[in-house]
């Protein structure tokens, strides 16, 4: 094979060393006893498990040396991944392929080559198992038999130990969504069984009679407060699944971001007042943004409810718009915070941050999933940054909105 030719199918064989991540941890105890048997079978001193990548070639197993890779311009591998068939070279100086490769004239001054390719079950010829000798020599009918089974098996144990990762993340996996699914059912139950036990307990004393007006109607208040938080939860969990069905509502037109902040911070101001808050908004006249005006209004109406909810009485949430590079509004709270390992994991849905268990601060572990998967539609991006006890600042881009026709 002439210097710098590649097999037919290099970059379908490359791409599967990488879906293998074969590349990604080198010598490997399984591999070494492939090689040292390698060497035994065939009485040779250097035995190679060979993967061939773009530019070097990667050894798996090695024995008669201390490198772990080599140069792809030695050509006796990549030739043998070429013709995809078991290759012997007797005698590399009296064979004009090989005499001028460089560990054919100089160190370790190869003389003998015998190797058989690595084919997986998509075809492709990932490496070799190979010998190397100092002497000219020939391998026997049994060596050359024990060289191919040897390939196949290191072949094998390539596409296992894939299998096996695939498998030990689906474990993991499962185990989080069985997680999931608990969280969800502690919070549903949680969320449902409080508000129905408060209307139940108001309305039976209701039913029981001897109340004066002012206190039936504060109890018929109560009931309907609480009325209003199971609708809520049904709300956000049937547009949860909309979203992740991709089945919700969507009809973008040029709206004003800056006109939608305010109406949120003004839908928010009651509830901010009762604990105190300061409710700040810094934005221009008008960014206009390409965008559903319903589904906007849920998403900053969620920001500043997590906002007033996760921060302590007294503080203060700004919310900010600004229209360039792109269209962004930004919610900052002074509350608890999150810690770092939680920041990723916010977006899951159902997930709650352990700050938010810890100090018993209520929800559905459905807001910033709803949040992100609302601005994700839109092809926007959500961005957090916060710390524990410093507060949080969620950031949201959005697109422009396209040219207005002629």
């Amino acid at each position: 094979m002439s210097e710098g030719r590649v097999p037919h199918d290099e970059e379908e064989r490359l791409r599967e060393l990488d879906e293998l991540g074969a590349l990604d941890v080198l010598a490997e105890p399984v591999f070494q006893a492939i090689a040292e048997l390698t060497a035994y079978v065939c009485q040779a001193p250097i035995a190679l498990v060979n993967l061939s990548g773009r530019d070097r070639q990667y050894f798996k197993g090695h024995v008669g040396t201390s490198s772990t890779d080599m140069d792809r311009r030695v050509r006796f591998c990549p030739y043998t991944i070429e013709i995809r068939r078991l290759l012997e070279v007797p005698d590399a100086l009296a064979d004009a392929r090989f005499r001028d490769d460089p560990v054919v004239s100089g160190e370790p001054y190869v003389r003998f080559y015998a190797g058989a390719p690595m084919i997986s079950s998509r075809g492709h010829a990932l490496g070799v198992v190979c010998v190397f000798d100092h002497r000219p020599r020939r391998l026997a009918t049994a060596q050359h038999r024990a060289l191919n089974i040897l390939a196949v098996c290191a072949t094998a144990l390539l596409e296992l130990h894939h299998h096996g990762r695939q498998a030990d993340e689906l474990i993991t996996r499962l185990r989080e969504v069985a997680e999931l699914k608990n969280q969800f059912l502690r919070t549903v139950n949680h969320e449902l069984r409080t508000p129905l036990t408060s209307i139940r307990s108001y309305l039976q004393l209701i039913q029981e009679g001897d109340l004066d007006g002012p206190t039936e109607r504060n109890f018929l208040a109560v009931i309907d407060s609480n009325s209003e938080r199971i609708l809520h939860l049904i709300d956000e969990l049937l547009l949860v699944a909309s979203l992740n069905a991709r089945t919700a509502a969507f009809r973008p037109q040029r709206c004003d971001l800056s006109r939608l902040a305010r109406s949120a911070i003004d839908a928010a101001a009651t509830k901010a007042r009762n604990k105190g808050h300061d409710l700040v908004l810094d934005a221009p006249a008008e960014v206009t943004v390409w965008a559903d005006e319903q589904r906007m209004q849920q998403v900053i109406a969620q920001l500043l409810d997590n906002a007033v909810k996760f921060t302590s009485g007294g503080g203060t949430i700004t919310v900010t718009v600004r229209a360039d590079p792109l269209p962004t509004l930004e919610v900052q709270d002074t509350g608890i915070g999150i810690s770092p390992d939680a920041v990723g994991r916010v977006f899951e849905d159902f997930y709650r941050a352990p700050e938010a268990e810890e100090q018993a601060i209520g929800g559905t572990g459905l807001g910033l999933p709803i949040v992100s998967k609302i601005v994700r539609m839109h092809g926007g991006s959500v961005a957090i940054d916060s710390r524990p006890g410093e507060g949080t600042r969620v950031r949201l881009t959005l697109p422009c909105p396209p040219p207005e026709p002629q």
